[in-house]
């Protein structure tokens, strides 16, 4: 059985799709923000919590800022990106349920009032909605460099708030040159999938 989606399009998502280390100067633009985030904002979460927030990094000062929080490796990618995204985790989503999940008004009060549970749901589905904003930016024709190599408490006390955990810093634009590491393995599929 093949795949629905245009073989050019799975390869623009996929196949062909890489983490990009460099890229050129060409601008990204509000405009292409707001349509990545209107075209992954439906991807799935439970009780549709939604708890990612992104950051976007934009002035030369608070770039300056963000690339001082940077593992030193990650640093040049950082500062020469055109837009970086600071991606977290809105541990009070909760307070956004009675609106996102009309169905069930109660289920903030039900299953949301410690902290701690909000903290893990928050973790899992913001990660979650973080891997559909990096198909969304390649769904853009840009590349995105995801990266979890950085100061994680200094960035969440620079540019978050104690109810917000960094996931990832993401650099989002048109690759540069030598902009991609030799691909590296993926597993088969009988290494991942079992059946029982």
């Amino acid at each position: 059985m093949s795949l629905v989606l245009d073989p050019a399009a799975q390869d623009l998502l996929f196949r062909e799709a890489r983490s990009a280390n460099t890229f050129t100067d060409e601008p990204v633009t509000d405009e292409q923000v707001q349509a990545i985030y209107d075209l992954v904002k439906y991807g799935p979460t439970a009780f549709n919590q939604t708890p990612l927030r992104i950051t976007l990094v934009r002035s030369p000062e608070a770039r300056e800022r963000l690339v001082a929080h940077m593992a030193e490796g990650n640093r040049p990618k950082t500062a020469s990106a055109p837009l970086v995204a600071i991606l977290s985790a809105d541990n009070e989503f909760h307070e956004e349920l009675p609106h996102l999940f009309p169905a069930a008004p109660q289920i903030k009060d039900i299953f949301f009032t410690e902290r701690p549970v909000r903290e893990n749901a928050a973790a899992l589905n913001a990660t979650l909605q973080a891997a559909y904003f990096i198909v969304g930016v390649r769904a853009a024709g840009l590349a995105a460099g995801p990266m979890t190599g950085f100061d994680f408490e200094g960035v969440r006390k620079e540019f978050l708030d104690d109810d917000h955990t960094p996931l990832m810093v993401v650099n989002i634009g048109r690759p540069g040159p030598d902009a991609w590491y030799p691909r590296s393995p993926r597993l088969e599929f009988d290494q991942v999938v079992t059946t029982i």
